[in-house]
């Protein structure tokens, strides 16, 4: 469960040539003779030692690869044979040839690697490695799928944050719509305060269509300020910033007094009362005398 870990060793076993020797007797058998010492044994002095071959052994092979374009890739194998196997590489049946982007490596402990980096369209195909030695040879075979790269591009909003007033202690949404390939990531600043997460009133939000959204709930005076969203990819980063007015609401004036009127004057600014100015009254002609005439219910203006 910890993981897993191996070893590999080589057994060779040689036969050694036994002619030119006696079995020997059994114990006490009175015709016996002692047989002669091997350093003596002209026969086995001659006879050279027998070496054995062992066909190639793929003891560590891949399995079928997929991998991104313009990234690496690497085929390892391990291979036990005597003596030690040659390793070939073809790729739909063709030599796979050494260059600036294709290595063939051997490391110490005997594994041989076929490094691809970085990967085109080109390389992908059926792989074969071939071992062989004097004994024969072995070979396994590997897919290699190449996925087309992904096409970057720059984030871009298609829809801005605005620039928003609420009456305080209402929700309020700040927000907007990016695009980008891959999609971006999302990052939010009050002032240059950044806001890294969600809290039960203060919450960011954003969906798979692009659209982005910080949603406050209850909105107070400490949440007005401007407000910058960010868009980072791979291929570049964009800002928008906009501002949020938090205002108090209007309350209802209370109840006042029946206000008085002013009696009209001769001056062209008596028409200025509590309702405001008459513009028609304060510019007509001059009031003749006639017009000066108390009327009941009016008040003489320097009594207000």
């Amino acid at each position: 469960p910890q993981g897993r870990v191996s070893c590999t060793g080589r057994l060779m076993v040689q036969a050694v040539n036994q002619r030119g020797r006696s079995p020997r007797p059994p114990a006490g058998h009175p015709h016996g003779r002692r047989p002669r010492s091997r350093s003596r044994d002209s026969a086995d002095e001659g006879e050279p030692i027998q070496e054995r071959f062992f066909r190639p052994h793929f003891l560590q092979a891949p399995g079928d690869l997929t991998v991104q374009e313009g990234r690496l890739c690497r085929m390892d194998c391990k291979v036990s044979g005597l003596p030690t196997p040659d390793l070939t590489w073809l790729l739909d049946g063709k030599p796979v040839r050494q260059d600036s982007a294709h290595k063939m490596l051997v490391r110490e402990n005997g594994v041989h690697s076929l490094v691809i980096e970085p990967v085109s369209a080109r390389d992908a195909g059926i792989y074969t490695c071939v071992a062989t030695n004097r004994a024969g040879q072995n070979s396994f075979c590997l897919e290699l799928v190449v996925a087309a790269k992904e096409a970057h591009k720059p984030p871009v909003f298609l829809e801005k944050l605005q620039n928003t007033g609420v009456a305080d202690g209402y929700p309020v949404r700040l927000e907007c719509r990016v695009s980008g390939a891959p999609p971006p990531q999302i990052f939010w600043k009050k002032e240059n305060e950044s806001l890294t997460h969600s809290t039960d009133r203060v919450s960011m939000h954003q969906d798979h269509h692009g659209y982005v959204c910080l949603l406050i709930q209850g909105a107070t005076k400490d949440d007005a300020g401007w407000y910058t969203v960010s868009a980072k990819n791979e291929a570049g980063i964009v800002s928008c910033t906009a501002r949020l007015d938090v205002y108090t609401q209007w309350q209802q004036p209370p109840p006042s007094a029946k206000p008085k009127r002013v009696r009209p004057s001769a001056s062209r600014y008596a028409a200025l009362s509590d309702q405001g100015l008459d513009i028609r009254a304060a510019f007509q002609p001059e009031a003749g005398p006639s017009a000066l005439a108390l009327s009941p219910g009016l008040v003489e203006s320097e009594d207000l």
